[in-house]
């Protein structure tokens, strides 16, 4: 949704944090230089030391660049995880490694491999510009749903061929903003190996198009969680009522709630950051993906 709604959204919220724009993007460069101090090997409380690099993913369309981290040691379950609408940046990358750090494989990919390598937006500040969205609109419209299944196709491949990940155990998959609904298409994509979806604050997961991602869920194996944003739920009261009718015809377990915070509230440099509801949606993802 990320849209001239939410564009109105973010203003009120760096206003109830007494910030505007300017300062905010200062704030949130700051921080990421602090957090990214933790380099290639790092350590997540009662979590393991990781390793990191780039990789490059042959696809149906092209070769993706994406972030790939993992426990320093042993084999263990897949994550493919989709950014928001900025892309693969530093936030992301921070985030990952600290899943990985709990004990997972997580392949953060570049979703505008078609248009551009990583990064295309350096924070979501950037998007917020007049130039930050005209440059994302042409890379954001070759992203249909058939894109997505056989990227999703293809990055499930690729975690199953490396021997950091346990093909023994599901993958799960979490997505952000534009990458909610993503997931959801690789667990249709993919159903015997993505067995675990988390969407935060998703975007698009129930339209009128017959290949909604609420309509999907009987395509899948998985278990899911829908966290959803307060102000998105305001524009659209029905999405989780039709998310759990989805779920249920489906007989898929899934969480679903609207959490007392903004769009965007789950990535640190986002001007609806809220760190106490991210790290109550990071605990749940957690609990899912512990049942991979």
């Amino acid at each position: 949704m990320c849209d001239e709604f939410t564009a109105q959204a973010e203003e009120a919220a760096l206003a109830r944090r007494g910030l505007d724009r300017r300062q905010f993007t200062a704030l949130g460069a700051a921080g990421l230089a602090l957090a990214g101090c933790a380099g290639t090997a790092v350590k997540a409380s009662g979590g393991s030391d990781v390793s990191e690099k780039m990789v490059s993913i042959t696809t149906a369309d092209g070769v993706c660049d994406a972030f790939f981290v993992h426990p320093a040691k042993g084999a263990h379950p897949g994550v493919v995880m989709w950014p928001d609408i900025a892309g693969l940046r530093d936030v992301f990358k921070i985030m990952a490694r600290t899943l990985a750090a709990e004990g997972y494989a997580v392949l953060v990919v570049n979703q505008y491999y078609r248009s551009s390598p990583a990064p295309v937006m350096q924070s979501f500040s950037e998007y917020r510009t007049a130039e930050g969205q005209e440059k994302v609109q042409p890379m954001r419209a070759l992203l249909d749903p058939a894109a997505i299944t056989r990227d999703a196709t293809a990055f499930v491949a690729f975690l199953d061929q490396r021997d950091e990940v346990d093909k023994a155990r599901g993958i799960g998959s979490n997505g952000y903003c534009m990458g909610g609904p993503f997931t959801v298409r690789a667990a249709a994509a993919v159903p015997s190996r993505v067995k675990a979806v988390a969407s935060l604050h998703g975007a698009g997961l129930v339209t009128d198009a017959p290949d909604s991602p609420h309509r999907l869920l009987g395509k899948t194996q998985a278990g899911f969680l829908f966290a959803i944003a307060r102000n998105d739920d305001e524009r659209q009261p029905e999405q989780k009522s039709e998310l759990r009718k989805a779920a249920d015809a489906a007989g898929r377990p899934a969480e679903i709630e609207v959490y007392p915070a903004d769009h965007g509230w789950c990535v640190a440099d986002s001007p609806a950051y809220d760190p106490n509801a991210a790290d109550k949606a990071w605990q749940r993802m957690l609990a899912l993906f512990g049942k991979l």
